[in-house]
């Protein structure tokens, strides 16, 4: 037998699996942002290059402005800061450190910073380009 719905009894709408379902969304693109913005902490234009590789691996970041400030891991940093931190920043990566520079900065400070992270030790630079 089928039961008649009576007029008196009234409609509702359960909002909890609602808010479950906007939390996990809101949870979800919050996580994902951050994870793609990690490399694109500061604004470069970078130089061009026909062959370039993707690599998946954490390694430190230090970025070089157009007008010659100098970042590492997005925190501006003075050259002789960069020296000591890129100490214990190497340790973590196996000594490999990704230098980004801006396609118009200036090619003297690239070089100071470069050689500021030559000192540290046997560490390999990886510059980063953008493809073609």
């Amino acid at each position: 037998m089928r039961r008649r719905r009576r007029e008196a009894d009234p409609v509702t709408f359960d909002f909890a699996p609602m808010v479950d379902i906007v939390l996990l969304l809101v949870i979800f693109f919050m996580l994902t942002s951050q994870l793609m913005s990690q490399d694109r902490t500061v604004p470069l234009d970078l130089p061009t290059a026909s062959s370039s590789v993707q690599d998946s691996t954490r390694i430190p970041t230090i970025s070089v402005q157009r007008n010659g400030e100098i970042f590492l891991e997005g925190k501006k940093v003075t050259l002789q800061q960069l020296q000591e931190q890129v100490k214990t920043a190497v340790k973590r990566s196996g000594g490999v450190v990704a230098l980004r520079a801006d396609e118009q900065s200036n090619y003297g400070v690239v070089v100071s910073v470069m050689d500021a992270i030559r000192q540290v030790g046997t560490v390999k630079i990886a510059l980063a380009t953008e493809e073609k």
